[in-house]
């Protein structure tokens, strides 16, 4: 046998044949806590500030930091770890994580804090850039959408359940043990990894059927582009609306909550994975498609319907059905077209995400200062419409007709 023939074979002994559910349960798990560990401060913003002596609007640079991290962190460190194994290099990211994340517990320094929040930061990002490839890597091709569906259902839940938990948590005892909780999530879900889930190898191995690429030239690989315009665009629609939820509710004539909205919302987002899951393999571009013009429908629906509590509810629905498969549906996407070098593609997810984030912070507040809470979804359509144009533009390269 060729030396050819026996890495082929190789190949194909090598590939998954079953679906390795509890892996992707733990792995979604570990996604719910690297968003409720991101978003928990801003629930805990006055006693964290009692606490630590300081004011709240110091404490909100806990998000600041840890979204800092990961936009700085993520890019380089995935691409110098794409030679390592999967395994072990996601255990030693969750490991930094727990580290940081409990000296941000133990911490009576603000300045300490900050910094444990900004290695927090980047140690997720690590492992955002890491999760879908290496999900989708240990799972069947056939169920390459699927897997990604599952991975990616963390995400919502730490929106829909974490950060409200985390928030209650503080409240009821104390801010401390809103951290040391998550670091203690952590810890389990390491240990399941490291007892239930399958190995990868890295990218730019012997058995690759491709070289690994350089930085630059996966970000130049046709589609990568365009994908993370759509990412940056897509969320800044959202997510400026989302953070200034309170300023938009009230002016409204609405009397629903904001905690009440959020939960229509988070609960929306899971039932957004489910149907994701459903059709992602399938129908991975007219699910893209579908997807953001229902998340502008949603904004329509708040921009028009401000005098009715039913049609606000109506749109933060289909918002969060719309939200809740967009991490899956763009990361199939980047993962598809990055093809051997997906680590590295992957990893320009969570920047552009926390850049969205970054700005959409600053766009909303300078919005609010000129302009009541009804200029946000405004906002959004305007933005949920140039993503829909570009997820068009994009039908060649980036966002195929089959995963």
């Amino acid at each position: 046998m060729t030396t050819t023939s026996a890495l082929t074979a190789s190949a194909a002994t090598e590939q998954p044949q079953r679906l390795p559910l509890p892996t992707l349960i733990v792995l979604a798990v570990i996604g719910f806590v690297l968003v409720a560990m991101e978003t928990m401060p801003a629930g805990l913003l006055p006693v964290i500030a009692s606490g630590m002596g300081t004011t709240e609007g110091t404490v909100g640079l806990f998000v600041s930091a840890y979204a800092l991290g990961a936009v700085i962190a993520t890019v380089p460190a995935i691409a110098l770890t794409r030679g390592l194994r999967r395994k072990p290099l996601l255990l030693a990211a969750i490991a930094g994580l727990i580290l940081s994340n409990t000296a941000t517990a133990f911490s009576a320094d603000v300045t300490l804090s900050l910094i444990a929040r900004f290695v927090a930061g980047a140690f997720s990002g690590v492992i955002w850039g890491m999760l879908a490839a290496y999900g989708r890597r240990i799972s069947p091709p056939r169920h390459a959408g699927l897997s990604l569906a599952i991975v990616s259902t963390g995400a919502p839940v730490g929106f829909a359940l974490g950060t409200p938990l985390g928030s209650w948590l503080g409240m009821t005892f104390d801010w401390r043990w809103s951290f040391i909780g998550l670091s203690l999530v952590a810890v389990v879900a390491a240990v399941l990894i490291a007892a239930l889930a399958p190995d990868a190898g890295g990218r730019g191995t012997v058995s690759d059927r491709q070289p690994k690429l350089p930085l630059r030239q996966v970000f130049r690989i046709p589609g990568i582009a365009i994908i993370l315009a759509v990412i940056l665009t897509w969320m800044l629609a959202h997510n400026t609306i989302y953070t200034y939820i309170s300023p938009y509710l009230r002016a409204t004539s609405s009397t629903m909550s904001v905690d009440v909205l959020l939960l229509v919302f988070g609960v929306a987002s899971i039932s957004g994975v489910v149907i994701t899951g459903a059709l992602l393999d399938r129908h991975p571009r007219p699910l893209l498609h579908t997807s953001v013009a229902l998340f502008i429908t949603a904004a329509a629906l708040l921009l028009v319907g401000v005098g009715s509590t039913p049609v606000i509810v109506i749109a933060a629905v289909l918002w969060g059905i719309t939200f809740g498969g967009a991490a899956a549906q763009l990361q199939a996407a980047l993962t598809s077209v990055g093809g051997e070098n997906a680590d590295v593609a992957n990893s320009f997810l969570p920047v552009a995400f926390n850049v969205a984030i970054f700005i959409a912070g600053i766009l909303g507040a300078a919005l609010l200062t000129h302009f009541d809470g009804l200029v946000l979804p405004v906002i959004m359509i305007a933005f949920g419409v140039i993503a829909l144009l570009l997820t068009i533009c994009g039908r060649r390269t980036a966002f195929r007709a089959r995963l």
